[in-house]
């Protein structure tokens, strides 16, 4: 089965309640995060959630407009897009034989009151992205955080679900889209940070900004 294509702009009210959305299994969340190549991690996995089967992720990242008053994430909500998106999915290669062979993630991040550089793991994260700038580039990380630290204070019970498509190239239709109501909270300051330090190619090159695609048609939407 082809699925159409990502990302959507999410209706709430048109959305069904689907019992069979059961809360996840994460594995590996607490894990230390070994190195950052602007969306590259691996070794976590998830299961549960109305998932056929566990997933192993591959890759974790994010996509952001032009600061936080230029939104830039993938999905919306109701019309709303938010400041960024992170997102993470599995095995590509294996995904091609299976019409749901990807599970993808996505947390959407918006933009906290806090003008002291939380939370912590945000900080931390962004502290790298100077050593990131251009294309290609990767550092060790070297302090302790993990997917989870990413995540705090997330209810990951509450989400949306669709079928749809990857949002990285070559864009496979054979996508799990799991969405979570409830975003992250980060400080401005710190989503501003990757669309002042990250460029697209070398050090003279411009940098990266409203990293994300424009929404595709609706489709239908199952919450938990």
């Amino acid at each position: 089965m082809i699925h159409p294509a990502s990302p959507i702009d999410i209706v709430s009210k048109k959305a069904i309640f689907d019992s069979s959305l059961t809360p996840f299994t994460f594995t590996k969340f607490k894990t230390a995060l070994t190195k950052i190549e602007h969306r590259q991690y691996s070794g976590v996995g998830v299961s549960g959630g109305g998932l056929s089967e566990p997933y192993s992720s591959l890759s974790f990242h994010l996509h952001w407009g032009n600061g936080a008053s230029v939104p830039g994430s993938e999905h919306t909500v109701d019309g709303r897009r938010y400041p960024m998106e992170s997102s993470y999915n599995g095995n590509i290669t294996a995904a091609l034989a299976d019409s749901e062979g990807i599970a993808e993630h996505g947390f959407f991040i918006e933009a906290s009151n806090d003008t002291t550089g939380k939370p912590e793991s945000w900080k931390t994260l962004t502290s790298y992205l100077s050593k990131i700038t251009e294309k290609g580039q990767s550092v060790a990380i070297s302090d302790e955080i993990s997917l989870d630290d990413l995540l705090p204070n997330v209810n990951r019970k509450r989400f949306y679900r669709y079928l749809g498509s990857l949002e990285i190239p070559n864009c496979h239709e054979a996508v799990v889209w799991t969405v979570f109501k409830e975003p992250v909270k980060v400080c401005k300051d710190l989503i501003d940070l990757f669309s002042k330090t990250v460029r697209i190619g070398n050090s003279t090159s411009a940098y990266i900004t409203n990293n994300h695609r424009i929404t595709q048609p609706e489709l239908p939407v199952t919450y938990s």
